[in-house]
């Protein structure tokens, strides 16, 4: 188990944030992590992709093969505009939300932004048998990955308040560490 690497990054936020808002690459642990969070902050949770299934009644793949990503990339706007409205939320968003600049300033004035990430290896681990995944449909996955880090990564960082980088820590711990570093202090127990 590889410690956390919390990157500070100097942007000011509400210290004890009422909305919390995940990004980082597919694979890193968002909607797992998020959960985790808002189960300890007593916050509710959603994740964007989710609930983009949820309102269309189709799956992602399905999309993309219909709408393509431009398609998808429109729903997940109009989803995430409404998502980020809601106090006392934390929202696991897409590895490619940050692509779309509406989406990049919606995140950042509304709520506190984390960038989560693992190592490349981690990444192509955990996403290598995930049929949901049509950008990494592909003959070369790691490829794949490693191109949309190297896209997205300033994306990331443009609107991330704080980063953490966990690896295979249970998400429960990495949900505390976030939790402490965002100013929330432990619950009696802990």
């Amino acid at each position: 188990m590889t410690g956390p690497t919390p990157d500070f990054i100097n942007k000011p936020h509400d210290s004890m944030p009422h909305k919390i808002f995940l990004v980082g690459p597919m694979g890193v642990g968002k909607t797992t992590i998020g959960k985790a969070l808002a189960a300890k902050l007593g916050y509710s949770f959603k994740d964007s992709d989710h609930e983009i299934v949820a309102r269309c009644g189709a799956d992602i793949p399905w999309i993309f093969d219909l709408e393509g990503e431009a398609g998808f990339r429109q729903r997940e706007q109009l989803v995430i505009d409404d998502l980020t409205r809601t106090d006392y939320q934390v929202l696991a968003t897409g590895g490619g939300a940050v692509l779309c600049e509406e989406n990049r300033q919606i995140l950042m004035s509304r709520g506190v932004v984390i960038h989560l990430d693992v190592s490349l290896e981690e990444q192509l681990r955990r996403t290598s048998a995930d049929k949901n995944r049509p950008l990494l449909q592909t003959a070369d996955p790691r490829a794949v990955l490693l191109r949309l880090r190297q896209e997205r990564r300033p994306l990331y960082e443009e609107v991330a308040h704080r980063r953490f980088e966990f690896g295979r820590m249970a998400p429960q711990r990495s949900a505390s560490i976030i939790a402490s570093e965002l100013g929330f202090s432990k619950r009696k127990g802990e």
